[in-house]
């Protein structure tokens, strides 16, 4: 197994380089480490290292995780973001827990985290899931919902609304996967210009990073290439 310090500033010089090549200011983009199926010691290494922002599958796993790592009295004071599929019965564990949520795809859901968010918490930062590729097997609102969709969300007052998020379909080489984001790219744009304001572009993993940052990610979710080869999902975080 890769050690974390090596594994991270290794991610980072990607990012990095992948900005170079874009020129843009690598402060521009933001790193997600995807810690789904990770333990709380691996995660807490990660913090050690500087890395703050967490991203989280299942909604059972946020939970166990959240409630071990920020407990008192010595809470570590992690960004925590769900980026996997929301079922409407557990939108309440994650409106109590999460700073972002990246999968918003219906208006049902996207009610639902605004009305359970807690009273003295900030709003709910979130972006919309895009099928960009439109493929029937994925999750996400078809392109060309998503101006009625963000209409309706922007509304909502427990909820800000910051951006486009998609996972495109595998691609072997930088051209091809940079067609996908492009497409994302320009979906927020035209938003955008129909009165929005939206600022962030989550999308790229671990396999498509520099094609994501060369279309204009913001926010990249690497899992991977971070922690190793992804651990089996317990039953209780089906």
């Amino acid at each position: 197994m890769t050690a974390p310090d090596h594994a991270l500033s290794t991610v980072r010089a990607r990012i990095e380089a992948a900005c170079r090549e874009a020129g843009r200011d690598p402060d521009s983009v933001r790193l997600l480490a995807v810690s789904k199926t990770r333990g709380a010691d691996e995660i807490r290494a990660l913090h050690a290292l500087g890395q703050s922002a967490f991203g989280e599958n299942y909604a059972p796993e946020l939970v166990d995780k959240y409630d071990t790592l920020e407990a008192a009295p010595a809470p570590l004071g992690l960004e925590w973001h769900f980026i996997g599929a929301l079922q409407g019965n557990k939108t309440r564990a994650v409106a109590e827990r999460a700073a972002w949520v990246h999968t918003v795809d219906r208006e049902r859901i996207a009610r639902r985290l605004s009305d359970q968010r807690p009273e003295g918490m900030p709003p709910l930062q979130v972006c919309l899931q895009v099928n960009i590729s439109e493929e029937p097997q994925k999750a996400g609102v078809a392109p060309g919902e998503a101006a009625a969709l963000a209409a309706a969300v922007q509304g909502l007052p427990g909820l800000v609304l910051r951006g486009l998020m998609a996972i495109p379909a595998a691609a072997d080489d930088i051209p091809l996967q940079r067609e996908p984001f492009a497409r994302l790219r320009a979906l927020r744009d035209t938003l955008n210009a129909e009165g929005l304001s939206m600022d962030t572009l989550s999308m790229g993993m671990s396999d498509d990073l520099e094609a994501a940052i060369l279309e204009g990610a913001t926010l990249v979710r690497v899992g991977t290439a971070l922690f190793g080869p992804r651990q089996p999902k317990s039953k209780e975080s089906a």
